[in-house]
């Protein structure tokens, strides 16, 4: 969780960057907005508020009649408010507002048109998200006018609803009664199709028919059916008496002896003998056991008697058993020759009655026309009823639970809320403009940037509205940052012999003469023995500089046999030389791009430690160019938030491209005021002293120049000739 943290706290920083950046101009369209807002808030008229609050009341629409289907619709849909409002809007409810109050001629207009449109301007009606609750409002300068407009557009509201909702229900009483007068004549002349039908069909219906039809049967009753439904009974009740004959001759003929007399008395066979003697023969049997449990024997008088009577009772059962079961055989051969005859008779009766069916469903058509029509009259009547009962009930589309009262108070403007919102919107509009700007700024913002896009390394930062060193002592803050920049050169040249250094910009104005005057001092401050050629020749600068004369300098020795002597100049600060441009050549490049010019610079380059060329802007001249091509390497200034980043790309490419060396890159003219990001890099300007500074100067050799004197000051034009102080060098 660190990295993500550590990446959002940066990206914080930098938005926090951008706004102190260009936190003028938050401000300024802050003030300008907010500034804007009060004074429209100002000069808006001062409106007072009529506010009624109401419930609008949901009437039924128009009946209409699709197909065979009634539909009365109700508005409860999303819609309905939306619709209310459009009511309230229009034409017909202001206008009865402008007579009532008779605005034209209060306002002073020409018509109902313009009374209309003001107070359509001027109105306002909102409603409540789960009720049909609204909320009408009505602004006008006049609080009293205010609060009677508003109440009297609620009473306007109201006589249209009634007058509409009237409207509406007349209509629909209308074309019901148009509508059942219709179905009336159709169903009149469906009922005189059925009758005719039947008359031509000699159709006869039996009672009951209306419950058959209710019940959704596909045939006609007629007396024709009645044989044949008395023929389909009996045929059923006789195949049921055949079907028990069967199963009581199939279990009697399994049987014999007492099982016989036993089945035949459990199955209450239609026999008067075993009918009488079966409850006897069982009595008998009973009395039977008792007297052998009691101890007689077969061949007591009394057990005689006894086994005769049972013998006796016994024969006589089998004999009425075997009777019934032959009796019931014959009578299931003649109920199946009945069950026979009957079936024959019943087909002929269901032939003709199958016939009958298919003529009568023309009838049960017409019928079945005749019973939709006079389901959908009754419901029209029904519905016409119920409606002309509506009609007579009082209904009020609109209830007023809260009327207008005029108010002490303007409603509109909202001072407080324009102003905040006129703070907001300029807050927002000033960040959103200054991130919109840094979005389009596509210039150096950082050492990151430099490194970035140009791949070189940032050898030094130089605060903003840093002055010349020349006149200072060398122990203050601004030293130090060109004190750090020469350490960085020195570290980074790869020899020691690499002494020429060619100082360009992109463009002019980026501090780029300043700086190498500085960087100049503080080499010459710490020690080493160190030359400016100022080889800018279209717009020299560096003479102004050392308060130094520019009548002759690199431009008269490249282009005339003057000894060197002559164009190298001391200033106030020991150990620096200058050598100024001379006058302006009518071809500077070409001077420079001479064999003269190299072997100048070789010269020089053996008489001092540091050698620095001071070149015109390399994106506007060719002199840059030649300049970076003869020095050792090239030292590029770069002003902060100047130049965009492809200018800087394309002025690295002018280097390379003519085989120079760039060491590095000075970011100039650096606000820490606003770009706190650099105070690692300037940190001693927090605790920089003298005392810190005065033992720490670089120990290097110093090489001693053939133009430095003995003495200690110079001649009143500062030239000091080589011959008066060193002739073995020349």
């Amino acid at each position: 969780m660190t990295a993500p943290k550590t990446e959002l706290q940066k990206h914080a920083l930098d938005y926090w960057q951008i706004i102190r950046n260009r936190i003028g101009l938050i401000l300024l369209s802050f003030i300008f907005i907010f500034a804007l807002a009060a004074i429209i808030t100002y000069i808006i008229p001062r409106k007072y508020r009529g506010k009624v609050e109401m419930v609008i009341e949901r009437n039924q629409e128009d009946v209409r009649v699709q197909g065979h289907q009634i539909e009365i619709g109700n508005n409860y849909s999303d819609s309905f408010l939306k619709t209310q409002f459009e009511i309230i809007s229009k034409r017909k409810t202001l206008d009865r507002v402008v007579e009532k109050l008779d605005l034209m001629k209060r306002w002073s207009l020409p018509s109902k048109q313009f009374a209309s449109g003001k107070l359509l301007a001027n109105l306002d009606t909102q409603a409540s998200i789960k009720s049909d609750f609204i909320t009408l409002e009505y602004y006008d300068e006049d609080p009293k006018l205010a609060a009677e407009i508003a109440n009297v557009l609620a009473e306007s509201y109201r006589e249209t609803r009634f007058e509409v909702d009237n409207q509406r229900t007349a209509n629909g009483l209308e074309q019901l009664t148009s509508q059942i007068a219709a179905k009336e004549l159709l169903a009149q002349r469906a009922l005189d199709k059925m009758f005719e039908i039947k008359k031509r069909l000699g159709i006869v219906e039996m009672p009951g028919f209306a419950n058959q039809r209710s019940q959704g049967a596909d045939d006609v009753n007629t007396l024709d059916n009645v044989p044949l439904m008395d023929a389909a009974h009996d045929a059923y009740k006789l195949k049921k008496e055949i079907r028990d004959m069967q199963v009581q001759i199939e279990q009697l003929q399994k049987l014999d002896g007492d099982e016989l007399i036993r089945q035949a008395g459990e199955l209450r066979v239609e026999n008067d003998t075993i009918r009488k003697l079966g409850p006897v023969y069982q009595d008998f049997l009973l009395k039977q056991e008792n007297l052998r449990n009691t101890g007689l024997g077969n061949a007591h008088p009394t057990m005689k008697g006894l086994n005769a009577e049972i013998t006796k009772t016994r024969t006589l059962l089998l004999d009425a058993a075997n009777d019934y079961r032959s009796n019931l055989t014959l009578r299931t051969k003649i109920s199946e020759q009945q069950l026979a005859q009957m079936e024959t008779s019943n087909q002929a009766q269901r032939d003709k009655s199958l016939n009958a069916q298919v003529e009568n469903q023309e009838y049960l058509k017409a019928k079945k026309d005749w019973d939709i029509l006079e389901l959908e009259l009754y419901k029209l009547k029904d519905t016409k009823a119920q409606r002309e009962i509506d009609v007579k009930m009082t209904k009020t589309p609109v209830t007023v639970y809260q009327a207008a009262e005029p108010e002490a108070r303007a409603y509109k403007p909202n001072v407080n809320l324009n102003l905040s919102l006129g703070a907001i919107v300029g807050l927002r509009f000033g960040l959103g403009l200054a991130f919109f700007l840094e979005y389009l700024d596509t210039s150096v913002k950082s050492l990151d940037d430099v490194e970035r896009f140009l791949g070189v390394p940032v050898l030094g930062v130089i605060p903003k509205n840093i002055s010349l060193l020349l006149h200072t002592n060398g122990s203050t803050p601004d030293s130090e940052a060109y004190r750090i920049l020469r350490t960085n050169i020195e570290f980074n040249r790869k020899k020691a012999e690499t002494n020429c250094i060619s100082v360009v910009s992109g463009s002019a104005g980026e501090g780029k003469s300043t700086t190498m005057a500085n960087l100049a001092t503080v080499c010459a401050q710490g020690g080493y023995t160190t030359l400016i050629v100022d080889a800018d020749m279209r717009r020299p600068k560096q003479h102004t500089f050392f308060g130094l004369p520019n009548t002759s300098g690199l431009s008269n020795y490249l282009s005339s046999d003057i000894p060197i002597e002559e164009v190298v100049l001391r200033t106030p600060v020991q150990n620096l030389y200058f050598v100024p441009s001379g006058v302006t050549p009518a071809d500077p490049a070409g001077l420079l791009n001479s064999k003269k010019f190299s072997d100048f610079i070789a010269d020089m380059k053996s008489r001092f430690d540091v050698v620095l060329l001071d070149s015109p802007p390399i994106l506007g001249v060719s002199d840059a160019s030649v300049l970076a091509a003869e020095a050792d390497t090239t030292l590029l200034v770069i002003q902060h938030r100047k130049l965009p980043r492809q200018m800087l790309l394309r002025a690295k490419q002018a280097v390379e491209q003519i085989g120079g060396n760039i060491i590095g890159a000075v970011l100039n003219n650096v606000d820490l005021t606003s770009d706190a990001s650099y105070g690692y890099y300037t940190s001693y300007y927090t605790y920089y002293s003298a005392d810190q500074n005065s033992g720490a100067r670089t120990k290097t050799r110093r090489k001693k120049s053939s133009f430095e004197t003995a003495e200690s000051g110079g001649s009143a034009t500062n030239t000091i000739i080589a011959k008066n102080v060193s002739e073995e060098v020349f």
